[in-house]
């Protein structure tokens, strides 16, 4: 919040000139006594917090979901009870792989998680711009970063490392494709779509559920570049799609997306020939339709981007009565890891921060620790105290009460074991690029990154992945490697 009263040092003292430094003689040896000074320096070799390890890069909008259909017969989420009610969110994009200064054109997975602030705490959709991702094996997820990341020695990034672990790991083949096609390289966050990726559950009050995915699909219509515009813009704008959010909401241009729901019953999951526990694969359409229910639109820029976008902590555990987690085993991880890198990037208290802090909590089992801002819950008992009752809520019965989802068995090392089957969406997509004109796009942007491969037997390795989705394209892309 800005202030325009005097400068001063953090204790609030005036000081009278900001470029002064107090010191004997003219020039002549400093004081320590310059608090001035010694405020400004000691804070500046702090002011940087840990960079996120993944999602680095971002950029971030305050907006509003408005509940456009009833959707009452799938949920009892309160914020999706009323035709016309609207829900306070903000919203950070952001590119996967690279570090904070990387350019925003990179090919690469885009993040696109919204908070909102409900009447029943916080819910954040911790979505991507892709329906798929690289793994469904919790375990290779921060091994499978590590490849996208720098070679270890060099500190390079390493085309060789980056294909090696994708040509052991072919369930990754259906998200290489769209991340290979110009899909991979969004012209701007305005323009591209959301997914929940995961499964997620609809409960409704008397504890039944539906299996439910959601899809965000951008009003300003899809805007791809290809290989050389995103390369060529990396090097002249690499801020582009920041740039391009904040001056069109500036200009009042606010952009938004129109919400869908995939629905399924538990007995519609069981006949299909893949688990729905699955990331790598997606819902058929035609099976399982879209159903619309809400519109999110982003209004509002931040005034400033360290408290808001850089702050601001998302995680799909952060969930209200009415919608749960699956029991998609990466998703399961993420319910831990998120909350866990904010404690360590932000704090024990992160959820204090303003865009983060949740407008109903009232916990005050959660006390002390750096930097406890919130009154620390005054003189409430920190445990269940039978002088001064809590009153606790009454929500949906607890769901996974039906035969589908009691859990019986042995603790085993699960490892959910790559087969031919992964090709087969892949196949189904490589022919709807038949169709959209994406198919030599395709080839070309993997020749271009595949071609940095420096060992003969993995770019074979390479082309013999693409071409069990398709000999056409496992031909034309030998020919070209």
């Amino acid at each position: 919040m800005s202030n325009n009263g005097p400068y001063s040092t953090s204790n609030g003292c005036p000081v009278f000139n900001p470029y002064a430094s107090q010191m004997i003689g003219t020039p002549g040896p400093l004081l320590l006594q310059d608090t001035h000074l010694i405020d400004l320096i000691a804070h500046f070799d702090r002011e940087r917090i840990p960079e996120r390890v993944v999602h680095a890069k971002g950029a971030g909008a305050f907006g509003e979901f408005v509940v456009t259909d009833d959707v009452t017969d799938l949920t009892c989420a309160d914020f999706l009870s009323t035709v016309g009610k609207k829900t306070k969110t903000f919203t950070r994009f952001s590119t996967v792989g690279g570090e904070s200064g990387s350019a925003d054109t990179a090919r690469d997975p885009r993040g696109f998680a919204t908070k909102f602030y409900t009447d029943e705490g916080i819910i954040d959709w911790v979505y991507n711009n892709t329906p798929v991702f690289f793994i469904r094996n919790p375990s290779k997820f921060p091994l499978f970063i590590h490849t996208q990341k720098r070679n270890p020695q060099t500190h390079l990034k390493d085309a060789d490392m980056f294909w090696d672990y994708l040509v052991q790991n072919p369930e990754a083949i259906h998200q290489l494709m769209i991340l290979f096609s110009d899909r991979g390289t969004p012209d701007g966050v305005r323009f591209m779509n959301g997914y929940s990726g995961h499964t997620y559950k609809w409960v409704k009050k008397d504890g039944s559920f539906n299996y439910v995915q959601i899809h965000m699909i951008t009003d300003q219509g899809i805007k791809n570049l290809n290989n050389e515009e995103a390369l060529k813009l990396a090097g002249e704008n690499p801020d582009h799609s920041q740039q391009d959010l904040f001056e069109s909401i500036q200009k009042g241009e606010y952009p938004s997306w129109t919400c869908y729901v995939q629905v399924m019953t538990p007995e519609q999951a069981e006949k299909l020939d893949f688990s729905i526990f699955d990331l790598t694969k997606v819902w058929s359409h035609k099976d399982f339709p879209l159903r619309r229910f809400g519109k999110l639109t982003l209004n509002k820029n931040p005034d400033n981007y360290f408290a808001d976008v850089e702050q601001a902590a998302f995680s799909p555990s952060n969930t209200v009565p009415g919608w749960e987690s699956s029991a998609d085993p990466v998703l399961q991880s993420r319910l831990f890891s998120y909350p866990d890198t904010h404690r360590h990037r932000l704090g024990a208290n992160f959820y204090q921060i303003p865009v983060n802090k949740c407008p109903v909590m009232h916990n005050p089992f959660m006390r002390d620790g750096p930097m406890c801002v919130d009154g620390n819950s005054g003189s409430e008992p920190n445990y269940p105290s039978s002088f001064k009752p809590l009153n606790y809520s009454k929500g949906p019965a607890l769901a996974g009460v039906s035969d589908h989802e009691k859990w019986v068995g042995t603790a085993t090392a699960f490892h959910w074991s790559a087969t031919d089957a992964e090709f087969k969406q892949a196949t189904a997509l490589w022919n709807v690029f038949g169709k959209t004109g994406q198919q030599d796009a395709l080839v070309h942007n993997v020749v271009a990154h595949a071609s940095n491969i420096k060992s003969a037997e993995l770019k074979k390795a390479v082309v013999d992945m693409f071409g069990k989705v398709s000999p056409e394209l496992g031909k034309r892309l030998g020919a070209e490697l």
